[in-house]
């Protein structure tokens, strides 16, 4: 009852990363930007990215940094830490990758758990990172700082930066390790439902899902991409990173969002391509600053992360004037199990996927749909879409595991090689997966099941409604209830009963939100998942 992809099989070598990137660079594309700082202006070319990633290796294989060791990198993005996360590869190290609002704490609890032996980082982080690595037992010289300036700048004194390692002077190693074990990256689940784990993703796996994407998603060399979501979360690592510059596109690379910068480096830099979350397409549909700039260079824009309403989705398009697909993905997945192409489907399908969907499972792999409760797979129907169950997933994309957690990657991955995701879905007789919610948030009404992404999107639509969340309460009579917690927009007039009413106008008695709270804002991670948990606590 498995349903395959509908592409060609695509060729996956089993190489390292950096040979897969770069090792037919050709004269050519080397001249090519490959990164822009869109808050310097500065650019570096595919050769001095090259050129830069072989320094930084040579300097930690001089540091004793090698295969089997792991090395943290806590940084917001620049071109610097694509420098850095593929120098950290070439020496055959593993990168752990660490969510830049992270504080001491949880850097601490991170390296430690990864047994990492450095900490790569930036001065403006180097307070929480400094306290952070001192508690996992790293030393100051083992924590370099990105955009410090060794022993003439005060703030980073004791602290090796990256000029230091880049003219260091030390040959390039010669390291060897088999691709298809050899851990590249070792990313943390989100932990928006449970306790983050180490997810182990090889070099195969990262080769695996660019191979997959790329003739999906089609980025050419002449592409210009706004990279903007996190380099340190894998969909920025993969997707925009990696894949992008395989394709041998520009990236101009932005540290953190905002609205004004985001929308500005689009027209000034005529970007053509944007990877985005649900939650910035909120932006570009509702907010009045968007009319100030000439986005017309923008083709293609691509939501991730979390569900995109497929409204709001046909806003943004309509707005823009340009293409809108959404995909999905995971951590434990590499991310990308599931896209709409970038043409819609014109062209290597036989149907146009909807907006509302996730698209199709990508090449090399397959999916299917599981009864929750039976365990029973629910089969591809001959019309309309299937009844919702747990999708799961097989393909060379798949993690190698939990780091040190035997027992959670047994739940995860069974024995024939899926990967339970967690996620409820349907699918439609064309084969597109529709991503109904978390197994784990839905809310039980009196025996029904609630999704809150249903609300959410549907909240989103209101035109007084800047952003919203939903998660289950207890009333008082212990009953658990759907509370939505809502973000005005600015000026807007609406109160709780308004709100409880306009949703109660679009589904099942049983679906009615029942409380209501406005708050400035909805608690998100850096790649736009709502953090329910946040919520829940009072």
């Amino acid at each position: 009852m498995t349903f395959a992809s509908p592409y060609p099989e695509v060729a996956i070598p089993e190489i390292p990363v950096y040979e897969y990137l770069f090792a037919d660079l050709t004269d050519a594309d080397a001249d090519r930007v490959a990164l822009v700082d869109a808050t310097t202006g500065s650019e570096l070319t595919y050769r001095d990215l090259v050129t830069r990633i072989d320094a930084f290796a040579g300097a930690l294989a001089d540091r004793g940094i090698g295969v089997g060791d792991v090395v943290g990198l806590l940084s917001p993005n620049s071109p610097s830490v694509a420098v850095a996360f593929h120098g950290i590869l070439r020496a055959g190290a593993t990168a752990t990758t660490i969510n830049a609002l992270f504080t001491p704490k949880d850097i601490a609890k991170q390296l430690g758990d990864a047994h990492a032996k450095m900490l790569i980082t930036t001065s403006a982080l180097l307070p929480q990172a400094g306290e952070g690595a001192e508690h996992a037992g790293l030393s100051p010289s083992e924590v370099v700082v990105l955009d410090g300036g060794g022993e003439a700048d005060a703030a980073s004194a004791g602290h090796p930066s990256l000029d230091d390692l880049l003219a260091s002077g030390a040959d390039v190693p010669a390291v060897s390790f088999d691709p298809v074990t050899h851990l590249a990256a070792l990313p943390y689940s989100s932990g928006t439902t449970g306790n983050p784990k180490g997810v182990m993703l090889t070099h195969h796996n990262l080769v695996a899902n660019v191979a997959q994407i790329r003739p999906i998603q089609g980025v050419t060399a002449d592409d210009v991409v706004i990279a903007v979501l996190p380099f340190f979360h894998i969909y920025g690592m993969t997707v925009l990173l990696n894949a992008a510059l395989h394709a041998r596109a520009r990236l101009v690379v932005m540290p953190s969002f905002d609205l004004r910068a985001f929308l500005g480096n689009i027209q000034n830099h005529r970007c053509t391509v944007g990877y985005i979350a649900p939650p910035i397409a909120v932006a570009l549909a509702k907010h009045p600053m968007v009319d100030e700039f000439d986005l017309t260079s923008l083709q293609t824009v691509m939501s991730g992360a979390a569900p995109l309403d497929e409204d709001l989705g046909h806003a943004v398009a309509k707005r823009i004037g340009c293409r809108m697909v959404q995909g999905y993905g995971m951590s434990e997945l590499s991310p990308v199990s599931h896209c709409i192409p970038f043409d819609g489907g014109a062209k290597s399908m036989q149907t146009i996927a909807p907006l509302s969907s996730v698209g199709w499972t990508v090449p090399n792999a397959v999916s299917k749909i599981v009864d929750p409760a039976t365990r029973a797979e629910i089969g591809v129907p001959e019309s309309g879409r299937s009844e919702p169950g747990e999708l799961w997933f097989k393909g060379p994309n798949v993690m190698a595991g939990y780091l040190g957690n035997d027992k959670a990657t047994a739940e995860t991955i069974d024995a024939e090689g899926f990967l339970h995701t967690g996620d409820l879905a349907c699918v439609d007789s064309d084969g597109c997966v529709y991503i109904v919610d978390r197994l784990k948030e839905l809310i039980k009404y009196k025996g029904y099941q609630v999704p809150p992404a249903e609300l959410e999107l549907l909240l989103l639509t209101h035109p007084d409604i800047a952003d919203a969340a939903v998660v289950g309460v207890l009333d008082e009579d212990g009953e658990e209830i759907p509370k939505a917690f809502v973000v005005k927009q600015p000026g807007a007039e609406l109160d709780d009963r308004q709100v409880m009413s306009f949703v109660a106008e679009h589904v099942a008695p049983y679906k009615k939100v029942r409380r209501v709270e406005f708050i400035d804002t909805v608690p998100k991670s850096a790649s736009g998942k709502i953090l329910r948990k946040d919520l829940r606590t009072p």
